[in-house]
């Protein structure tokens, strides 16, 4: 027997051996058995999902020899003329090789004779889309009083660019993509009947790269059955379609978590040297923080994520090291990278640039962190800045002087005004507050309370660095910051940030404590914020690298 690919080898008989359509099935089989069918059909749907497999097995249980019946025989000479696709009465017709007026009229001539040796005559159309505006104006009054032994199928990827006039005759039945878990276990059973030999994930990494698409699964699996004499791995499948192996991407979102910059351009060159497309490797690396965040909010249901048990168990576990909101972060970064790409010649710089922000935007705290991850107080960094990171911090740098400034000049004015109101109404000087009441507790160990909220979320501690802890009264701390800090004190009153806060200082002083943020002029508050900056390692070595002061 004559070798045959599995796309047809396989392509379904009968309505139980459709896969993923349960919906159209049904409404098939209650139409056949309550004699309740309709003059023509249309199948809409994605390309591989069982359209013109559907219509056959149609024609076939109309014009089976023991029905109109569900279940065909398969061995009637009308069954296995359809099969063979050698019956007189059943016609398959490709739409963009037979779109014209002219092909049209003489199937509209051909409608009138009676069928040959079926019950039924039917048309079925593939690609109807393709038809022009005069080839189906040529069609309605014959879809509309068609004669009783006619029956047309219609099957198309675009049902859009189909006219009203055709939609308003035709029963429409639209085919969903075939879900991955659907594509994953048709590819067992075949695999299981051909006695392929492969990796399990070999098979869920077919079922995602063909996008809903069976024939294009069992394609892709034809190909790796001649790929490769031995056991088919996961390489094989990574070389043959291009996609990344899993754990490529964990090596890359490891290089994230510990801000090896220079790692994770590594593994970018050897993919790019080994021939993926740079968009292939910025997808799977999407997906593959889309399958994280699913994984930080299901914490044990994984049915979402279509991958084996021993890959979802990974991401669980590297899911702990980043929140939602870095996730969310993360999204963003890389969806303005795809942007970016189109917009140059260079596709590959952009991927470049961004794969090493996500690892130096963790190390900085400006959006991307690890949870658990050391502060970055911990490690000196010793070495001279290159000029892309004295553009990075000049960047970050130029609008928050500007806004200072801005401040300055505001707060001056206030300040002539505030004497000349003080020179007519003469009132009692503020006093600081009372400093004493402050705990040697806190005072001691503030610095700490700060490393300590670094390795819980590094962006409450990085707010929290400007703050000056002021008293602590009745249970509750008061801790101030200068008035051009009023973004710190808004992020940090948050419930989940405030929360984290007075967890720390509530362990430290084992008694609950709350905190109360407020914003402050006085002197004394500002000078002691810009003596601790002073001592920052992070803005040490900006000022020394740019020759800066802090104003």
């Amino acid at each position: 027997m004559a070798y045959q690919v599995f796309a047809l080898k396989w392509r379904p008989q009968n309505f139980d051996q459709v896969v993923g359509q349960g919906h159209v099935v049904g409404l098939l089989k209650n139409s056949i058995s309550k004699q309740r069918l309709a003059y023509a059909y249309l199948f809409a749907g994605p390309r591989g999902v069982g359209k013109t497999s559907t219509a056959r097995i149609l024609a076939k249980s109309l014009n089976c020899t023991t029905g109109p019946t569900i279940n065909p025989c398969q061995a009637c000479s009308p069954c296995q003329g359809i099969t063979q696709c050698r019956s007189l009465d059943v016609l398959e017709i490709d739409g963009a090789s037979n779109r014209g007026i002219d092909e049209i009229r003489a199937l509209r001539e051909s409608v009138g004779f009676a069928p040959s040796g079926g019950r039924f005559k039917i048309y079925i159309i593939d690609e109807v889309h393709m038809l022009t505006n005069e080839a189906f104006n040529a069609l309605l009054k014959t879809l509309e009083e068609p004669p009783k032994f006619v029956k047309f199928i219609f099957a198309t990827t675009q049902v859009s660019r189909i006219p009203a006039t055709i939609l308003s005759r035709c029963q429409r039945l639209d085919f969903r993509r075939i879900s991955v878990l659907d594509i994953i276990n048709q590819l067992r059973k075949i695999t299981a009947q051909e006695k392929i030999n492969l990796e399990e994930e070999v098979i869920f990494t077919i079922a995602r790269a063909c996008d809903g698409s069976l024939r294009d699964a069992e394609s892709i699996l034809d190909q790796l059955a001649s790929f490769t004499k031995d056991k088919i791995s996961i390489s094989d499948v990574a070389s043959l379609l291009g996609v990344l192996d899993q754990e490529i991407l964990f090596e890359i979102t490891d290089k994230i978590i510990k801000k090896d910059a220079w790692g994770a351009l590594n593994l970018l060159d050897a993919m790019l040297r080994q021939g993926k497309d740079n968009r292939i490797i910025l997808n799977n690396i999407i997906e593959h923080f889309r399958n994280l965040m699913v994984a930080k909010i299901s914490q044990a249901d994984s049915y979402l994520i279509d991958l084996p048990s021993e890959i979802i168990k990974r991401l669980f576990a590297q899911s702990q090291y980043f929140s939602l909101e870095e996730i969310f972060t993360i999204f963003n970064l890389l969806v303005n990278t795809q942007e970016m790409s189109k917009k140059m010649d260079s596709s590959i710089i952009p991927l470049e640039i961004n794969l090493i922000r996500l690892t130096q935007e963790k190390k900085t705290n400006t959006s991307v962190t690890t949870e658990g991850s050391a502060s970055p107080k911990t490690k000196t960094n010793t070495t001279v800045p290159t000029p892309e990171e004295k553009s990075a911090v000049v960047a970050e740098v130029e609008p928050r002087i500007q806004q200072n400034d801005q401040q300055q000049e505001e707060l001056t004015d206030n300040k002539k005004l505030d004497s000349e109101k003080k020179h007519l109404h003469p009132a009692k000087e503020e006093k600081p507050p009372d400093q004493t009441e402050l705990p040697d507790e806190i005072k001691d160990n503030w610095s700490k309370i700060i490393d300590q909220l670094s390795k819980v979320k590094m962006s409450v501690a990085t707010f929290l660095t400007e703050g000056v802890p002021l008293k602590l009264k009745s249970g509750t701390l008061t801790i101030s910051f200068p008035k051009s800090c009023s973004l710190h004190k808004e992020t940090l009153e948050k419930k989940e940030n405030r929360l984290l806060i007075e967890k720390a200082l509530s362990q430290l002083l084992k008694t609950n404590v709350k905190v109360k943020f407020v914003l402050s002029l006085s002197e004394p508050a500002k000078e002691e914020a810009k003596q601790r900056n002073e001592s920052d390692s992070f803005i040490h070595s900006a000022m020394n690298a740019f020759n800066a002061r802090l104003i």
